[in-house]
């Protein structure tokens, strides 16, 4: 498959974009607005950059980044575009109107080149593995540099590049430069055709989390209100339906030990929020919700995170963490956010998203893999009933994030040897 046949599939099969929406409309609000952007309808002012995340983890990743080139270059336009409400939530709250924001259109030519031709950008920041063989292409057309930053390229997700090689391999050797986040992705790139000169080892942006010192004495006075600060709390971050029953049996083994233990199931996205809330109950639980801001009482097991934007000052409310999308065939999600908050993490067998940051954590001692309900309890309780591994566990998952610091800024420099030519 070439790029023109790409296209023509996508247009013959645009119908289905709009069913697409209207299922995540049906089950989200979110969804039910601002469709006109998806397909490159909306009137935008010219920017010199555009940067592109997907969703909220993403999103969180690029702030930072974000910020120091605005810092670095006032004069510049900024254009950031997401796919999803989340990501969007995101980068209104950090950046307000001092960006030009919308949602990336399809991958429709039509709309690209509408979007593309608005927007005028000189520089295209695509952050991770975020690419669309029409936006690429286009972008390059037009003479715009193109940077993939934080990038990373699982085995899985190259062998599926691997399989197009007509359609993949000339949109990665558009790109200007890749900054990897370690060394296998940057030769998996190099197996896929790109220049070696054009990829540069940076690694991860995660680690270069900072987090608000406001968010760590919320935690603390919430879980006093709590009255839960000697019993066990553990958080399930970014939980997908299918993960829903595991975390709840393996809560029940707690429960059976630890009868006033807590804990807090995050799910992923919040048209999941009504499933995990009525599968909690089915499990014959005690429940409360977040975003209802229930009083907690002694008889609470289960405190539901239906809320958008609190996980990480959740997780800083735990002992321990489990981080979903990884019990199911779904690639997992951040470790490194309950790491930095001082959390043992643990994660399910299906990582490969996250494979050498859960490799270091693992080696550490500050995260172990689980593959059952069953596991993931004796797991939990092993560290509930001896403190000391506990606080080692916790050590090790900070001194992996404080030693591995250090990606925003080389990936700083790289962006600044490909921005020096975006006009003032």
């Amino acid at each position: 498959m070439n790029r023109h046949l790409y296209s023509a599939l996508l247009y013959l099969l645009s119908p289905l974009l709009l069913v697409y929406l209207s299922l995540r409309a049906f089950k989200s609000p979110d969804y039910r607005g601002r469709w006109g952007e998806r397909f490159g309808l909306s009137k935008l002012n010219s920017s010199q950059v555009l940067i592109h995340s997907v969703s909220m983890g993403e999103t969180l990743a690029a702030i930072p980044l974000i910020k120091a080139l605005m810092k670095a270059h006032p004069e510049w336009h900024f254009t950031v575009t997401t796919t999803s409400p989340t990501g969007s939530v995101q980068v209104r709250k950090a950046f307000g109107d001092t960006v030009q924001h919308c949602y990336l259109p399809f991958d429709l030519p039509f709309s690209v080149k509408r979007f593309l031709k608005q927007l005028k950008p000189e520089l295209c920041i695509i952050m991770e593995t975020e690419l669309w063989p029409n936006l690429v292409h286009q972008a390059h057309k037009r003479g715009c540099k193109l940077v993939l930053a934080n990038g990373r390229l699982s085995q899985k997700s190259a062998d599926k590049y691997a399989n197009y090689p007509k359609l993949n391999r000339p949109m990665l050797q558009s790109l200007d430069v890749i900054a990897v986040q370690t060394q296998a992705e940057a030769e998996r790139f190099i197996a896929l055709g790109v220049d070696a000169r054009r990829v540069q080892v940076c690694g991860s942006l995660k680690f270069d989390l900072q987090i608000d010192d406001a968010k760590r004495q919320q935690a603390r006075v919430l879980r006093q209100q709590w009255q839960r600060t000697v019993e066990p709390v553990w958080v399930a971050g970014s939980v997908h339906p299918g993960e829903f029953g595991a975390i709840l049996t393996a809560h029940k083994h707690i429960l059976a030990r630890f009868p006033k233990a807590l804990l807090i199931m995050a799910p992923r996205h919040p048209e999941q929020f009504e499933l995990a809330a009525s599968t909690v109950s089915q499990a014959g639980l005690q429940l409360a919700r977040r975003s209802t801001e229930q009083k907690m009482s002694a008889d609470t097991q289960v405190l539901l995170g239906d809320t958008m934007g609190e996980l990480l000052m959740l997780y800083g409310c735990g002992d321990q963490a489990f981080v979903g999308g990884t019990l199911i065939e779904n690639g997992g999600h951040n470790p490194l956010e309950p790491a930095a908050m001082g959390l043992s993490v643990c994660v399910g067998p299906h990582h490969w998203d996250f494979t050498q940051i859960t490799q270091l954590l693992v080696e550490a001692g500050g995260l172990t893999v689980v593959d059952s309900a069953e596991t993931l309890a004796a797991h939990l309780l092993s560290l509930f009933e001896q403190a000391d591994l506990a606080q080692q566990a916790s050590k090790a998952a900070i001194a992996v994030v404080e030693e591995n610091r250090g990606a925003l800024v080389k990936q700083l420099a790289v962006i600044e040897r490909y921005g020096s030519s975006v006009a003032n």
